[in-house]
């Protein structure tokens, strides 16, 4: 059973999300909270499995409660849910260790989907929003790299040529076979490469490496 504590400052939210996400037999809502460091408290007595956190609400924001909830808790997992989409509330939620970040446009399958990927582990963010994130540090990018050396956990990890310029495609939004078409060569390639990727930066999915990729500044 995944325990889900959600977060959001209008009450006739928090019981609709509730009511949604229950309707799958494997989610139980087990807290409800009006901000931020109400989910801090409730996250030491109740110990959720995924906060369910919207950014907007008073006394303290949805960014400032992942940043308290991660800075104790970093096994419980945060998805950011909210109508905005700017580039300052992505850069922020994401830096302060957000494992999800989606729009409230989202379907109620979706989101219960949403809920279940990141519980086992995976990060998952709207497209969209992970183009706005990849904007903001764009800005922040003065030179093209050739080869990249990241340290991880106190483990340096070296990023061959061909490695970058698979990153780069996707961070781009490319699939396997677009990766393969642009670089002329086998999807097989491109996917025994992607593996390799994740296996050196202990990271689950694509998504992961390429909000990696942007954070760390390797493209």
């Amino acid at each position: 059973m995944i325990k889900v504590l959600i977060v959001d400052d209008q009450i006739i939210l928090r019981e609709s999300l509730k009511f949604i996400i229950e309707q799958d037999k494997d989610i139980n809502v087990i807290g409800l909270a009006g901000n931020g460091k109400e989910a801090f408290s409730l996250c030491e007595q109740l110990n959720p499995d995924v906060v369910l956190m919207d950014i907007m609400m008073p006394k303290c924001d949805g960014v400032e409660g992942t940043r308290l909830i991660k800075s104790k808790y970093k096994e419980i997992k945060v998805i950011i849910l909210t109508t905005f989409n700017d580039e300052g509330n992505v850069t922020r939620a994401i830096k302060n260790g957000a494992d999800g970040y989606v729009l409230k446009d989202i379907s109620p399958d979706q989101l219960i989907l949403t809920v279940k990927s990141v519980f086992k582990g995976y990060s998952i963010m709207h497209q969209s929003t992970l183009n706005t994130f990849i904007d903001s540090k764009d800005k922040e990018k003065k030179n093209k790299k050739t080869s990249a050396n990241i340290k991880k956990e106190k483990v340096n990890v070296r990023l061959g040529k061909r490695e970058l310029e698979i990153l780069n495609l996707i961070v781009e939004g490319k699939n396997n076979k677009e990766i393969a078409e642009t670089m002329f060569i086998s999807e097989g390639t491109v996917k025994n490469t992607i593996s390799h990727m994740l296996n050196k930066l202990n990271l689950k999915d694509r998504t992961q490496l390429a909000v990696f990729a942007v954070k760390n500044n390797i493209l």
